[in-house]
């Protein structure tokens, strides 16, 4: 019977032995802080020029590294003041009116109208039905005969005049307009804040001319 020499045998076991020590150590590492600065193989960002604050900086006229914010800046994670203007909301409820700053007349109705000529009624249609032309043209091609065509899907553009649209308050299509909902994509980098409240309180507009009814006076009502 073959019997391994019992060098090879120590060897093996000093071998066994000494291969354990690296995850040992890094266990140890990872567990244990150290105050000693960590070791950067690749420096990436973590030495990079800079300014630590309360240093002096040569670039500026007073020589300071600390500058102050710029105005209008907002704290990371911290909402604009004025939750009505840029969120549509007030007291944790839907805004029904706009913004103290703006006044509903004519001439906030007639940008609102301009402004949802050109963003809104492609999909949304002139008087808000979803019949838009860019609707339209989609639905041909998901509703051809033989397939949709080169595999064209669309969601078809909702109406305005709906049901559970029809009694949002005006700060709710803010919020939308704003922030997309669903497939429809938000528009706040597009169209300025203001102009955002405009379309909402002509889509207010546009839902009372079409349902003037006992109905239609609560729309009304929502945008005054």
């Amino acid at each position: 019977m073959f019997k391994i020499p019992r060098i090879i045998v120590y060897v093996l076991m000093i071998g066994g032995c000494i291969a354990l020590i690296p995850p040992l150590v890094f266990a140890r590492m990872r567990a244990t802080p150290s105050p000693n600065r960590p070791i950067h193989i690749f420096w990436d960002m973590d030495f990079q020029p800079k300014f630590k604050a309360q240093a002096p900086n040569p670039l500026f006229a007073d020589g300071r590294a600390m500058r102050p914010p710029v105005q209008g800046s907002v704290a990371r994670g911290e909402s604009y003041v004025d939750t009505h203007m840029f969120e549509g909301v007030v007291d944790g409820q839907w805004a029904t009116a706009l913004p103290t700053s703006m006044k509903l007349d004519q001439a906030t109705l007639e940008r609102g109208q301009q402004r949802f000529n050109i963003y809104c009624s492609a999909c949304h249609g002139y008087s808000g039905y979803g019949d838009g032309a860019v609707n339209q043209r989609a639905m041909e091609l998901v509703s051809n005969v033989n397939g949709p065509v080169n595999g064209t899907q669309w969601v078809a553009a909702k109406s305005l005049h709906d049901e559970t649209t029809r009694h949002q308050p005006m700060g709710q299509l803010f919020n939308t307009i704003t922030h997309g909902i669903r497939n429809m994509a938000g528009y706040g980098a597009q169209i300025s804040v203001t102009d955002r409240w405009a379309i909402a309180a002509y889509v207010k507009a546009l839902q009372f001319s079409q349902d003037a009814g006992s109905s239609g006076a609560k729309v009304a009502g929502a945008a005054n």
